[in-house]
């Protein structure tokens, strides 16, 4: 059996992150042989990373990457607001962002497959670093979005490095007008999505489903109002299209001076610079959202204990 040294446990822990003594177990296990040690933790890190899938992961990073006319958004989420200080997972999260938007990978799974640089594909990258880092992560989803002739934006809100936040944005500008007009639109529009939220560009585009909710609200809220059957038909038409007009970004009264529509402030940027300028769409990811975040294994296990 080879010497078990601190060099060597060092030399161990540099090449695969993994503990101080989860290196010297692996090395004790394997008679000091590094190569065999490596194997060892990584069948011991794909155990332990498969055993961690089972939690909820809500917590994370939106990353954001763009190119002249094209961008990308991408989410990875972890279990906890820890990890997404963690530099080895800013710097994942910011690599995935900058493959996404080169290989154009349309959706979580294709970008899972995607060569990352180190080796392997971004999946096995995930799985060693959920190995490393001790929690789960998961790539959550990716979009797209580009124009022929004009810029994509990128604005990122509250965050933890450049790029890479809790809410992530993306507008397209398309026109001919030039870079030094479009750049500070597109962030003034982006700040105006991060914090208005809006559900769609136009609306026309709302999920029909949505707005049939909405609809069902406020007849309801208009039945108890005892009117005739004609004017209630009348209030609810008119909650619905108020509803729409509120949550489409165009018809949104922008942030800046909350009395302008969107599409007037873009209009109004065109006429001035003298140029063409549509804003053909956006990309808003907001961290977690969507995912309903459950009791932790631990308090699951407490509670189960206790027989609660």
């Amino acid at each position: 059996m080879a010497e078990i040294t601190a060099a060597t446990v060092k030399e161990l822990r540099d090449r695969s992150g993994a503990g101080m003594m989860d290196c010297k177990k692996a090395l004790t296990e394997s008679g000091g042989d590094i190569e065999a040690a490596s194997d060892w933790l990584r069948a011991k890190g794909l155990a332990a990373a498969a055993k961690k899938s089972s939690r909820t992961a809500a917590e994370g990073l939106v990353g954001v990457a763009v190119a002249g006319t094209k961008g990308v958004a991408v989410e990875v989420n972890s279990e906890t607001d820890f990890v997404a200080k963690n530099e080895q997972f800013q710097d994942f999260v910011r690599t995935v962002a900058q493959i996404a938007l080169d290989e154009q990978a349309t959706d979580a799974d294709a970008l899972g497959n995607a060569a990352y640089p180190s080796g392997g594909t971004v999946s096995e990258k995930l799985v060693a670093n959920i190995a490393t880092i001790g929690e789960n992560q998961t790539l959550r989803r990716v979009a797209h979005l580009s124009v022929d002739q004009g810029v994509v934006v990128p604005y990122v809100h509250n965050a933890a490095a450049p790029g890479l936040g809790k809410i992530g944005v993306l507008v397209a500008l398309e026109g001919d007008a030039p870079a030094d007009v479009l750049e500070p639109l597109g962030k003034q529009i982006a700040m105006h999505i991060a914090a208005a939220f809006p559900l769609a560009l136009a609306a026309s585009d709302i999920d029909p489903a949505q707005l049939e909710r909405e609809r069902s609200i406020a007849t309801e809220k208009a039945a108890e109002s005892g009117k005739p059957a004609e004017i209630i038909a009348k209030m609810v038409d008119g909650a619905v299209a108020k509803y729409a007009k509120e949550n489409a970004l165009l018809s949104q009264l922008f942030v800046m001076d909350n009395k302008t529509p969107v599409a007037d402030v873009v209009a109004k940027a065109a006429k001035d610079a003298g140029k063409s300028i549509t804003l053909k769409g956006y990309v808003r990811f907001q961290l977690g959202e969507g995912i309903e975040k459950e009791v932790s294994d631990f308090a699951a296990e407490v509670a189960a204990a206790a027989g609660v």
